[in-house]
């Protein structure tokens, strides 16, 4: 049986969708689902940014990590080296979301037998479905990879169905709070399959740094809080302890009390088959919105 060490929870939902658990030796410090497969399994990585920061307290301990070169995250190979796994899954999306790409090919190079290194870099939806064809592929299963694609395709076709039509709420997916964050790679097609309308976020483009005016100036009729790597009561405490400009008042999302928050890393954040989760989930904010 193959031995996979997954440094990015993406990568051990798709494991574990395509039904291959049990070959999981090691997982990320972040991975939490399926909860009753990684609990006791163990962490191979680890944060450097300390626990328990604000939003922006986290973007200013990032952004110099940053400049100084440092890696954000830490990897302990001793157990690593102990697990022995054929296989690492990680990737090179971005260096803020997990252990950098180069790192793990280093690291890899110097454990026994040279494991191979798999990276997951989807830049939008189409790239999610990919990468679940390359893990059936690793795991041997290539039919069964498109059995999945195929279903999930399908589900996103049917709530893009169950939309049309309708009107289409102009939103902010709000990938950061504090500084503000447009959301980027997959989650603008999510919008849009969702039957809304993402008036700064950039479809298969990295997310990136706006301003409350500017968010003002698109004036979306909703705001969907989706910060990576907060649950949706997290995002909800965000948002209520954010520092308010006033210009939030002439958003029409905020002065009409269309503000939502989902879970991100379930639905959002993460490029895994729940994605389509995320889609169905959307389409009820803006249903309730315009219905």
């Amino acid at each position: 049986m193959i031995r996979i060490a997954s440094l990015l929870p993406s990568a051990t939902e798709i494991v574990c969708t395509l039904g291959f658990a049990d070959c999981l030796v090691g997982v990320s410090h972040e991975c939490d689902y399926p909860p009753e497969v990684v609990a006791d399994l163990p962490r191979l990585t680890r944060s450097a940014v300390p626990p328990g920061l604000s939003s922006a307290e986290i973007d200013a301990d990032v952004a110099a990590r940053l400049r100084r070169g440092e890696s954000l995250y830490t990897v302990d190979e001793a157990q690593l080296a102990a697990l022995a796994p054929d296989v690492i899954i990680t990737q090179e999306l971005c260096d803020v979301c997990a252990v950098n790409f180069s790192q793990v090919k280093a690291l890899s190079a110097r454990l026994p037998g040279r494991p191979k290194v798999i990276s997951l870099t989807p830049p939008n939806l189409e790239g999610i479905l990919e990468d679940v064809r390359t893990v059936a592929g690793v795991l041997g299963v290539p039919k069964r990879g498109e059995r999945l694609v195929a279903q999930l395709r399908a589900q996103l076709a049917a709530v893009a169905e169950s939309v049309r039509g309708q009107p289409r709420p102009r939103v902010f997916a709000c990938e950061w709070l504090d500084p503000p964050y447009a959301a980027g790679h997959w989650v603008p097609e999510m919008v849009a399959l969702a039957g809304g309308e993402e008036v700064l976020g950039r479809a298969g483009e990295r997310s990136f740094r706006v301003t409350w005016e500017q968010v003002a100036a698109a004036r979306p009729d909703v705001v969907v809080l989706i910060p990576c790597g907060y649950t949706r009561e997290q995002a909800e405490a965000e948002w209520k302890a954010l520092p308010k400009p006033a210009v939030l008042e002439d958003i029409p999302a905020v002065r009409n009390g269309h503000v939502y928050a989902l879970e991100a890393n379930n639905y959002c954040s993460r490029p895994a088959p729940r994605v389509v989760e995320g889609v169905e989930a959307l389409a009820r904010v803006f249903h309730a919105v315009t219905g």
